[in-house]
């Protein structure tokens, strides 16, 4: 079958994923009015299939099913047949998830759900094979058995999508809480994670073993509230594990999104945006307490990845990588033992196996995922070289690899820019450029912000994605709270106003979209979203922070920042809706749990003015050389009046004409201090 002799109407879409179905046989329709208006008028059921670019399950059903042209015309024959792509749409995804795992009591992708022409499930599942299989039903057997009951039974299918629309909105009234938010929920929210802590390998729970950047940094915050040891060490022990494991990419740096076993051995082997901006954000932070060598190297390696392979001339971060190339899952990232052999030699080549656990047999499918199981120490000391010489050659190994890797087919990449994944690693590159002194990861900072306000927003309100030009859907919760994080974060790191104007005038605009007046929290969808058949409301810190838990820390920021008590309330409203939920399951809270502790705790605030932003930035970098994670920071330029609207800067004069710093704790001050010595000694 040549490309060429099928067009469906995906073909006028930018989402790489929905292209990559363009020329099916199947009469795919992205999701909008055109297809209901279709199932409504042909009195059809709709097939929507939901999935993403870097899902290796999607492309098997693509090729086996969406490929097939017999299965394409059973499609054709009984369904209005829906695309849609989760990145884009995650309104939809959360929503017919929801649905799919109340039939079925597990979810996925591909997700594959039958509507009726109004938009009600009535049944679901994800991925089905071509013919019988592993005891799930053939793709034909289904298709053919719910068109026989679409028409056969319709009374049935209105009372299976009623129910299920009920459960739905049900789902999204928390009903909130009647506990007070105190330091015992944080208490009880460690107790119950560390009882799942995995202390041979470090994460939690057995496999497949996701990277737990947010519940790590929860952890941190612990051992900065109460200085628990056995938190540190669990962090510690996780980070060094990851680091080490084929899970990141030991020659190109990222992390890929998950391990397949509970070692971090064997990855998934897509690279996804949102993980290694919270993973450097967690690695930078845990340099701060720290001060480990490995974890500074991790965070960079991860951030120079998103710099080389992930950055949109423009300044936009594109959104996924693939775990296949040509037609393999994990090829691009694997060796044989000779090919290393032959391009270092054997001088270099012993050591370089021996540390990175390169072996003839190999440890994935006879190749080697590279990954570190003995210490450096050792190694050296096996190889009778200097630990030095043996790290020198360690980086003249991976340096040559690296480009011979290089020349390998790539996997494919979703050049997607996403305004939520967007602002998570706009802040770790703002935290990373004054953390780590690296003035390159400052600009890619400044240069995102400057790509999201100008290219991702329009008539004052932010859009969710941007690809070839053209940007499209009114944005979510998450893209409005993630990119004023990412903003406040900018701001606090350079000083620069402009990001915290940007700032404050997103915030309003997210209440004002986003609030529930009635029971609190904020909707995943805004006020002029297109109506869906629930509004619904999320709270869980799943792959990605919530919404809730991300507009609820920056509210608590902008409150001390602004000295606006609505912006606390707001957040506090948010806690009350999300504490219960948090409490019988703190690993799924990471975030919240991280916005409660600021929110318990006593901030602080410091006061930064000058007249040279050179001046300024030598104060910052003494202030954020430290974990303080419950610390506002408040640089700005003595000639800015708008600062001067704002308690925590009137009336804070210069000393000496010099860049001045001042500590405050509700707004009350230390003596102003003018060197970093000082200021080290107040913080």
């Amino acid at each position: 079958m040549s490309k060429a002799e099928f067009t469906n109407h995906l073909i006028h879409e930018t989402s790489p994923y929905l292209l990559q179905h363009a020329h099916n046989p199947v009469d795919w329709y992205p999701w909008g009015e055109a297809a209901f208006a279709k199932a409504r008028a042909e009195n059809k059921p709709v097939l929507l299939s939901i999935g993403y670019s870097a899902c290796h399950w999607c492309h098997v059903m693509a090729h086996e099913s969406f490929e097939d042209e017999e299965i394409a015309r059973l499609m054709n024959d009984n369904f209005v047949n829906i695309k849609v792509d989760r990145e884009e749409r995650p309104d939809l995804d959360q929503i017919y998830m929801s649905a799919v795992q109340m039939m079925t009591h597990h979810g996925g992708w591909p997700m594959t759900v039958f509507l009726t022409p109004e938009g009600v499930p009535f049944y679901g599942g994800t991925y089905y094979p071509p013919q019988d299989r592993y005891n799930i039903p053939g793709f034909p057997r289904v298709l053919i058995s719910i068109a026989e009951a679409y028409k056969e039974r319709p009374q049935d299918i209105a009372e299976t999508g009623t129910s299920l629309v009920n459960e739905l909105r049900r789902l999204s009234q928390s009903g909130g809480s009647d506990h007070p938010i105190e330091k015992e929920l944080l208490d009880a929210a460690y107790a119950g994670i560390v009882r799942s802590y995995d202390s041979t390998n470090g994460g939690f729970g057995g496999a497949p073993k996701f990277p737990p950047a947010m519940t790590l940094e929860f952890l941190l915050r612990t051992y900065a509230r109460n200085g628990n040891r056995d938190a540190l060490e669990i962090i510690s022990h996780t980070c060094r594990k990851m680091a080490d494991g084929g899970i990141y990419d030991q020659l190109g740096g990222g992390f890929h999104r998950y391990s397949t076993d509970a070692r971090w051995l064997v990855p998934h082997f897509e690279k996804m945006l949102y993980d290694n901006a919270l993973l450097s954000r967690l690695y930078l932070h845990h340099f701060q307490v720290t001060q480990s060598a490995s974890s500074r190297a991790t965070a960079a390696g991860v951030l120079d990845y998103v710099l080389r392979e992930m950055t949109d001339a423009g300044g936009g971060f594109y959104s996924t990588q693939d775990a296949d190339s040509e037609g393999h899952e994990g090829k691009f990232f694997v060796w044989d033992i000779s090919e290393i052999r032959t391009t270092l030699g054997e001088t270099a080549a012993a050591p370089f196996c021996d540390y990175y656990n390169v072996t003839e047999q190999g440890n994935f499918e006879g190749k080697n995922i590279l990954n570190v199981t003995r210490t450096i120490e050792d190694v050296a000391v096996a190889h009778k070289i200097s630990v030095d010489e043996l790290a020198e050659s360690l980086a003249n190994s991976r340096r040559i690899l690296f480009e011979l890797r290089e020349q390998r087919v790539k996997p494919d990449r979703d050049e997607k820019i996403i305004t939520a994944w967007n602002g998570l690693m706009l802040a770790s590159f703002a935290e990373a450029g004054v953390i780590l002194n690296r003035a390159d990861y400052t600009a890619a900072a400044r240069g995102n912000a400057e790509f999201v306000l100008k290219s991702l927003s329009r008539d004052g309100l932010l859009l969710r994605t941007y690809k070839d030009g053209v940007a499209k859907f009114n944005a979510y919760l998450e893209d409005y709270a993630f990119f004023i994080e990412g903003l406040v974060t900018l701001y606090e790191t350079t000083g620069e106003f402009r990001w915290f104007t940007e700032a404050l005038r997103l915030t309003d605009r997210m209440i004002e979209e986003f609030w529930d007046e009635e029971n609190g929290g904020f909707y995943f969808t805004g006020k002029s979203h297109e109506n869906l058949i629930v509004r619904s409301k999320d709270y869980f810190d799943n792959a990605t922070p919530s919404g809730n838990s991300v507009a609820a820390n920056v509210l608590l920021r902008l409150a001390v920042l602004t000295g606006k008590d609505n912006y606390r309330n707001l957040a506090i409203a948010v806690f009350r809706e999300a504490a219960d939920a948090a409490r019988r399951y703190p690993s799924g809270f990471g975030y919240l749990l991280s916005a409660i502790d600021f929110l318990l705790s006593t901030a602080k605030e410091v006061a930064i003015v000058g007249r040279d932003a050179a001046d300024i930035q030598a104060l910052l970098s003494e202030v954020w050389r430290r974990y303080l994670p419950n610390t506002v920071v408040a640089p700005a330029l003595i000639s800015e009046s708008e600062a001067q609207q704002f308690p925590l800067l009137q009336d804070r004069p210069m000393l000496n004409d010099r860049a001045t710093a001042y500590v405050c704790e509700h707004y009350t001050c230390k003596q102003p201090v003018t060197d970093r010595d000082a200021l080290a000694a107040q913080l």
